[in-house]
């Protein structure tokens, strides 16, 4: 038995030594654009012993913290890698070479051992979830905010795949992974499920699907729809968008009617034929800023991905004249060619919140690859 538990105990520490060594060798190899490093009791000293918690996740727990300077900070405790230390290498080596206004930044790391830190600018509001998806009687961020908040995303994303000198596909892009700043600024954050290509990859080979459900596109789970590549990230901004527009989730199973239960596909209806969206009293003005943001977010959302528009020209859909957009093939969850009552559809639609999209029935599409990275 004292041989047994010996060789336990040698097996242990030489697996995680090995993990330490990976993480130590990367952060010296890269050394060159790495943020600060801070020891594990700077961390300490920064959030007052870890005093102020502002969130915890399955990655781990958030606190708040100042800086010497004065500046306030965010610093997310990871919790122990079980991947070689993968997403915090994942995390540093993406965030540690971008610098746009609409990425989160990254001031500095720590790593002794198991102690993984990340210190990031505090973001003062949050995140957008808690912004468009509040409680009644809560205060709404008006639409012109809205359509801000979703060019700024736009604009992020866009960086990510195209402004870099290596591709990076996010993998994660939701509400509550968009920060935003005392003056409502979004910021893309949390990028450890994130990856770098060369700019020449049009196609990515992963092991397992990343994402959250929902978010997810669907190539992530059907290999026969196409290859993965950045339009999974254009797939997650279209049902970003469209519940940035909605103002809800995109799944409701407690709906009135089985038809509204897919927020998309009740919406294409509403929306292609002339109907205004049944949301609170807007502005014309606004109107036409909804009817443009869902427009492009469904287009965002076909299940092809050779079919969904690049950031760049989601960026000119958002940013151009309502008149000029097209409106997109209708979505479908189910082929046309399998009848479905309503009961069923509304019984396997509650099912379907749990998945990761609408499946799209294709017509026209004006978004080939010949603007792919």
């Amino acid at each position: 038995m004292p041989f047994v538990a010996a060789f336990l105990v040698y097996n242990y520490r030489r697996r995680h030594l090995a993990n330490d060594k990976n993480i130590e060798e990367f952060l010296q190899a890269h050394n060159n654009f790495l943020p600060i490093r801070y020891s594990y009791s700077n961390i300490k000293k920064i959030t007052r012993n870890f005093k102020h918690k502002l969130g915890e996740g399955g990655y781990g727990s958030v606190y708040k913290g100042m800086l010497r300077s004065g500046n306030e900070v965010a610093i997310k405790i990871l919790k122990q890698s079980k991947a070689h230390g993968q997403d915090f290498i994942s995390e540093v080596a993406t965030i540690g070479r971008i610098h746009h206004v609409n990425v989160v930044q990254l001031i500095g790391f720590c790593f002794e051992g198991s102690k993984q830190a990340l210190v990031y600018d505090l973001m003062s509001n949050g995140s957008l979830d808690k912004h468009i998806f509040t409680n009644e009687g809560d205060k709404f961020l008006d639409y012109r905010k809205i359509y801000e908040i979703a060019l700024g995303v736009a604009r992020g994303i866009e960086y990510l795949h195209r402004g870099c000198d290596m591709q990076i596909l996010h993998f994660d892009i939701k509400p509550h992974n968009i920060l935003l700043d005392e003056k409502f600024t979004p910021k893309v954050s949390d990028f450890g499920l994130a990856r770098l290509y060369p700019t020449d990859h049009s196609i990515v080979s992963l092991t397992a699907a990343r994402g959250t459900l929902g978010y997810m596109a669907p190539e992530l789970f059907y290999k026969n729809i196409g290859g993965v590549s950045y339009k999974a990230d254009v797939y997650s901004f279209g049902m970003l968008l469209m519940e940035m527009a909605g103002r809800r989730k995109n799944i409701n199973a407690n709906a009135e009617r089985s038809s509204q239960i897919y927020f998309p596909l009740w919406v294409y209806h509403q929306v292609n034929e002339g109907e205004s969206v049944e949301m609170e009293e807007v502005a014309g003005d606004e109107r036409k800023v909804i009817k443009k943001m869902i427009i492009v977010a469904l287009w965002c959302i076909q299940l092809n991905p050779d079919h969904r528009p690049p950031m760049n020209k989601v960026l000119e859909m958002l940013e151009g004249d309502i008149d000029d957009l097209q409106m997109p093939p209708k979505p479908l969850i189910y082929p046309p060619d399998e009848p479905v009552n309503n009961d069923k559809a509304k019984m396997e639609l509650e099912t379907f919140s749990t998945s990761s999209g609408a499946h799209i029935i294709s017509a026209s599409f004006p978004f080939g690859d010949s603007d792919d990275v």
